[in-house]
């Protein structure tokens, strides 16, 4: 059936607010519904208008205290590199968390995935419990879990690489699950058939796909790991966090510049080098 214009000039108001209405060849008038962009953007300005109420937001105040961040920046892009010798410490101990931490949840995270991806794992109940165990995980942040782990194992570095470990283990055992649920499940199906059990069966014909990705996923989660170790110090982990926290309650912005220094320059080169070797990779 074909459809024919009624000849009016459709104006932007009338797109909007009004109806369109065509006409077929047998004189019938049809309206297309009503547009819901007000509807929609009445919506968005009340959400806007009550998260500006609830958290406070004042655009005066910004105004107002600006210039204060300007003269904290400027004081941080002034490094005093005398302070670098107590950066040091902090510093290895910060990339020996995230070694450490990154390679064993990256260990953990490898038998989990294989264990609730579906195509492998057909008891559903099982499949089910292990993950709402893994959600329940991924939406803990790693500042709760260092927290917790200095709680238990006491301040110092050994709850920092905790925190890091299980902060690895969701995210590698969430990324690799889904990798594995996509490849070709023939060579594993056929192994199978002839007998082999399913952890052989995964490692013949699963394991070799998936390893270029799971290398991926384990260097992408080092590079995360690095920057968030950076801020365990906070709750009594250990790593740079500690000097950060200090620097800033005794206003010491050059020293506090001279550790954000280091800490950019590092994760600058982990990345890179991380970069590099996934780019292989794929």
């Amino acid at each position: 059936m074909k459809l024919k214009s009624t000849g009016h000039r459709v104006t932007l108001f009338d797109r909007i607010f009004k109806p369109e209405s065509i006409t077929l060849e047998n004189g019938h008038s049809v309206s297309r519904p009503r547009s819901r962009m007000p509807l929609l953007a009445a919506i968005i300005i009340l959400v806007l208008v009550l998260s500006v109420q609830v958290t406070g937001f004042n655009l005066s105040i910004i105004a107002r205290r600006g210039n204060q961040l300007t003269k904290i920046l400027s004081q941080i892009f002034k490094p005093d590199f005398s302070y670098f010798d107590k950066v040091t410490t902090p510093l290895i101990e910060t990339v020996k968390m995230s070694i450490m931490g990154s390679f064993i949840g990256c260990i953990l995270a490898l038998p989990f995935a294989v264990a609730v991806s579906a195509n492998i794992n057909h008891n559903k109940v099982l499949l089910s419990i292990l993950r709402v165990i893994l959600n329940i995980i991924r939406t803990l942040p790693t500042l709760v879990i260092a927290s917790i782990s200095a709680l238990v194992f006491g301040l110092g570095t050994f709850a920092g690489t905790v925190a890091i470990i299980v902060f690895t283990f969701g995210v590698v055992s969430k990324m690799l699950y889904e990798s594995i649920e996509t490849v070709d499940m023939g060579a594993f199906e056929a192994l199978e058939s002839t007998g082999a059990n399913k952890f052989q069966a995964f490692w013949s014909a699963v394991f070799p796909q998936i390893l270029p990705t799971y290398l991926s996923h384990c260097l992408y989660s080092f590079e995360m790991n690095v920057r968030a170790a950076s801020i365990l110090g906070y709750v009594g982990a250990g790593g740079l966090g500690i000097l950060i926290d200090e620097r800033i309650g005794w206003r010491d912005y050059n020293g506090l510049g001279t550790v954000l220094l280091s800490l950019f320059v590092t994760v600058f080169i982990i990345e890179n080098i991380s970069r590099f070797l996934r780019s292989k990779l794929s």
